[in-house]
């Protein structure tokens, strides 16, 4: 839920914001395992088979920016793992590979075929090729995302955000379950190892049950995911308000199609007439979206800037630059981060800290921004997902897998959450008040 190298919103926001990428030429690979972007109007999808997972393999060894330095049997031994896994029963063997990446497939292929063909456990072992990559961007999307019954306004899940770090806490209850059982922002849960069982996806739809605190009192609840309406205030994207007749407050919640013009223009209706000091920019728990929006956002506050590199795996990196036609705000920044500030959440929060166009305020963010995500259609109308090149930040800096902190650390606690406190948003106010 609030996280994004394992989060629902990441997941919403990455695929849809993928960048297209052209074909180019996979050598030595047959033309029916070529892969290239979608084109056109999805289309109807159809039973996934090993020619699918053929496709998908080799995809990737020709697409995948670390493919030229990965041991292509990593992939085929987790698919084939996964399918054992499925058939416990069966007298399953993977043969010797030899490290040949033709003739190893081939021979996967031939025990594979020995045993079944059925769309499902197509679907196993694909899930397995992709899982191994060990990738936060990259995905099989399929057209099981969605519950029966969905629209646009609906939240899927236990029906509440957590906190990260320790302790674990309800920071906010959005509806479904989670109101139902009379959860309050505040609530520390005292009982879960992997805080991942708190964001379930469709179709998981298996029960948790929670040892709860609040104050001195303990309780257990058992709660179901499922689809719950979401108000408007959590359905925008970007919301803004005063604060003190002169701090601008925009919140965003994703990097989504037209994100910053809609952030420029709530700054430009709220400072007209007005000595606004300063700009706080929350962006806790962005699950990220597109890295163009993002860039557009920090044009901003800083021009004739790097803002990123994406990089093959022999390091040859392609400078991102900040787009200068953006006109500077010309007012102070401050940014609130947290774990579930994500993908192009640190693309943005990143080059504000190396270029120094801003402070960031809160708790180091995901460290989930591997690379841009490109969609490749397979011959089941399924899209498979990666980058091609990987991310750096500003500095050539890795921030997948390590985030990027804050200048003042300022983490959360159910005590705040519990009194409707915010520590984060007070700091920043008062960062400003000295600027």
């Amino acid at each position: 839920m609030t996280r994004a190298v394992a989060a629902g919103l990441l997941l919403l926001l990455a695929v849809a914001c993928t960048t297209p990428e052209p074909p180019r030429a996979q050598a030595g690979a047959p033309e029916n395992t070529a892969c290239g972007p979608p084109q056109g109007p999805p289309r109807e999808r159809t039973p996934a088979t090993i020619d699918v997972v053929e496709q998908a393999y080799f995809c990737i060894l020709a697409k995948y920016w670390r493919a030229p330095a990965m041991d292509h049997r990593d992939l085929l031994v987790a698919g084939f793992a996964a399918l054992t896994g499925a058939l416990p029963e069966a007298p399953l063997e993977l043969p010797a590979l030899t490290g040949d990446r033709r003739g190893d497939w081939a021979a996967f292929e031939a025990a594979y075929r020995k045993i079944t063909d059925r769309a499902d456990l197509a679907e196993v072992t694909l899930d397995a090729m992709v899982a191994a990559l060990d990738d936060n961007h990259a995905r099989w999307v399929r057209d099981a995302g969605r519950p029966p019954g969905y629209y646009d306004g609906d939240g899927y899940g236990l029906g509440f955000q957590v906190s990260d770090g320790d302790p674990l806490f309800v920071s906010e209850v959005e509806g479904g379950a989670a109101r139902r059982a009379g959860l309050r922002p505040g609530d520390v849960i005292e009982n879960v190892d992997d805080p991942e069982v708190l964001r379930p996806r469709y179709p998981d739809a298996a029960p948790v049950e929670l040892r709860l605190r609040r104050g001195d009192r303990r309780w257990s609840v058992t709660l179901t995911p499922g689809l719950y309406p979401r108000d408007l205030a959590t359905l925008q994207t970007v919301r803004s308000r005063l604060i003190d007749d002169e701090v601008i407050y925009v919140r965003m919640r994703g990097f989504s199609p037209d994100a910053a013009n809609r952030a420029f223009r709530a700054i430009t209706r709220l400072r007209a007439g007005r000595d606004v000091r300063g700009i706080v920019l929350d962006l806790r728990g962005n699950g990220g979206g597109s890295p163009v929006e993002a860039t557009r956002l920090v044009s901003a506050f800083t021009h004739g800037k790097v803002t990123s590199y994406l990089c093959t795996v022999d390091d040859r990196c392609e400078p991102g630059q900040t787009d200068d036609t953006v006109e500077l705000v010309g007012l102070p920044l401050v940014v609130l981060v947290d774990r579930g500030c994500a993908s192009a959440c640190e693309h943005f929060s990143s080059a504000v800290k190396d270029h120094s166009a801003g402070l960031l305020v809160g708790t180091r963010t995901a460290g989930v921004i591997s690379g841009p995500g490109h969609p490749f259609l397979l011959r089941d109308n399924t899209v498979l997902s990666f980058p091609t090149r990987r991310h750096l930040g500003p500095k050539r800096e890795i921030v997948d897998r390590i985030g990027v902190s804050p200048h003042h650390f300022v983490p959360p606690t159910p005590e705040d959450a519990a009194a409707g406190r915010d520590a984060a948003l007070a700091t920043a106010l008062t960062l400003l008040d000295r600027r």
